[in-house]
């Protein structure tokens, strides 16, 4: 038993009361990094807001009920707050023993996609169909085994005291174990996972303390792999046009380049403060395409103005900001990888889902964090907040 685990015993201590419980100085209420978590139910409750605006006149998607996506949506938030804390009490230590089960299941889920099961939603065959208007997109799950797995597989020989830094065998064999679900991602082909897939997978490797000579690889390998999934035909003409459209924002605006030129209209008519929630010309006309989902930001930037759309940066930077303070503060280096991926994919993927609204990255069909709708996602990015907490929960009082 570490120094970390001793709100375990408080909690299972009846002497101590409940209210000794959770205030004794090694509780687990204590121990919770309450700005994290704050700032994410802030940001799940801004996107529940963002989501009612943009699909409260959407009957084609309704069926004439208003209020079908905001309910969804504060359904999906409740669970996934739900399974960060089951994250939180299983702790990530726990997790530990069973990241190879993790990983198998996640890799048959992934795999499964690309079989009949599997269903394309706008061009892309990353979901499988459950039934009753529910979907599910293994590659939100992968996120969270590949940053599990490579920290187990790179922390390894370092915690155990054998070595000071993973060697470059124990590299190999944590890139192998990344690289195989990231092939099938890409052969579905979903471009945007497999970019957040790729920063988490760098953003590991550099907190692993791994010679940096093999961060310049990756980077040089994977440029040299873009070019060749497009030299290779493997892209859809979709996502080719996508590109096209980013390297030329001017090409074709009534056509690949629609979505982003509405996108900053919507965001440029907000001015200051915005029109006010719901009263959006952009939004209520429907003119940006997948407003509750890859595109919401627009609503934000409409509605609420530079200040609404400043304050999601700011809670998204406060987020990052707690993370890398518990990266840092970690008591092991399996607890420093797991917090550092958890910072590479929440940092690439709203850099990426901001920028490609604002037209400085390509669109690639990736949900903002805790904003968007979508059940995958928001279940994803809060059992990551549960090993967040849980690497700061079982770290030193000291620390």
């Amino acid at each position: 038993m570490t120094a970390g685990d001793g709100y375990f015993v408080r909690r299972f201590t009846p002497e101590l009361g409940t209210w000794g419980r959770l205030t004794a100085r090694d509780s687990l209420v204590r121990r919770v990094d309450w700005m994290l978590m704050i700032s994410g139910l802030a940001l799940s409750a801004v996107g529940t807001a963002l989501v009612w605006s943009a699909t409260r006149n959407r009957s084609d998607l309704t069926g004439g009920d208003p209020y079908y996506f905001v309910t969804r949506h504060a359904i999906f938030t409740t669970v996934g707050i739900a399974l960060m804390a089951a994250t939180v009490w299983v702790g990530h230590r726990t997790l530990r023993g069973v990241v190879p089960v993790l990983y198998g299941l996640s890799l048959v889920l992934v795999a499964t996609v690309l079989s009949p099961l599997g269903t394309t939603i706008n061009g892309s065959r990353a979901w499988l169909d459950l039934g009753g208007g529910f979907t599910v997109q293994p590659a939100e799950f992968t996120k969270i085994t590949i940053i599990l797995g490579m920290a187990m597989i790179l922390a390894a020989r370092v915690d155990a005291g054998d070595r000071q830094y993973p060697d470059h065998r124990t590299v190999v064999q944590a890139l192998g174990m990344a690289a195989a679900p990231i092939l099938i991602v890409v052969l579905m082909p979903d471009l945007g996972s497999a970019m957040v897939l790729t920063a988490i997978v760098l953003g590991v490797l550099l907190a692993s303390g791994a010679s940096n000579r093999w961060v310049l690889g990756l980077v040089l390998a994977g440029v040299s792999g873009a070019a060749l999934v497009v030299s290779l035909g493997m892209l859809d003409e979709y996502q080719v046009n996508r590109f096209a459209a980013f390297a030329n924002p001017a090409l074709d605006p009534a056509g690949v380049g629609y979505n982003t030129n509405q996108a900053r209209i919507a965001i440029g008519s907000g001015g200051a403060t915005g029109k006010g929630l719901g009263e959006g010309s952009q939004t209520t006309g429907q003119f940006v395409p997948e407003q509750q989902t890859d595109f919401i930001f627009t609503v934000a930037g409409e509605e609420l103005g530079f200040v609404g759309a400043g304050l999601i940066l700011l809670l998204i930077g406060v987020m990052l900001w707690r993370a890398c303070r518990i990266a840092r503060g970690a008591s092991d280096l399996y607890g420093t990888i797991v917090a550092a991926g958890v910072v590479a994919w929440f940092a690439f993927q709203a850099f990426e889902n901001i920028g490609m609204t604002l037209g400085i990255m390509p669109v690639a069909g990736l949900p903002l964090p805790f904003v968007s709708y979508g059940g995958s996602s928001m279940f994803a990015v809060w059992i990551a907040v549960g090993l967040l907490q849980s690497v700061k929960a079982q770290r030193p009082l000291s620390a």
